[in-house]
């Protein structure tokens, strides 16, 4: 049960990280309103969280236990 709540845990981390960037992305980088991610606060958000999470569930280890 421990690891399912590490994984959990894992995936929001990622999920709020991506969301963060999103946003810094938009106060930084983002346009004025000709550029359909980076014109909104919260599209550019929502765009990075996703890319977040996608990254967190490509990248997790599976639990493999090996029998020798």
């Amino acid at each position: 049960m421990k690891e399912k709540h590490k994984k959990i845990l894992r995936m929001a981390l990622f999920i709020l990280g991506g969301a963060a960037l999103g946003y810094l992305y938009y106060y930084f980088f983002g346009c004025d309103g000709s550029c359909a991610i980076t014109s909104r606060p919260y599209r550019s958000m929502i765009y990075v969280a996703v890319i977040g999470g996608l990254v967190a569930a490509i990248t997790e280890k599976e639990n493999k236990e090996c029998n020798t």
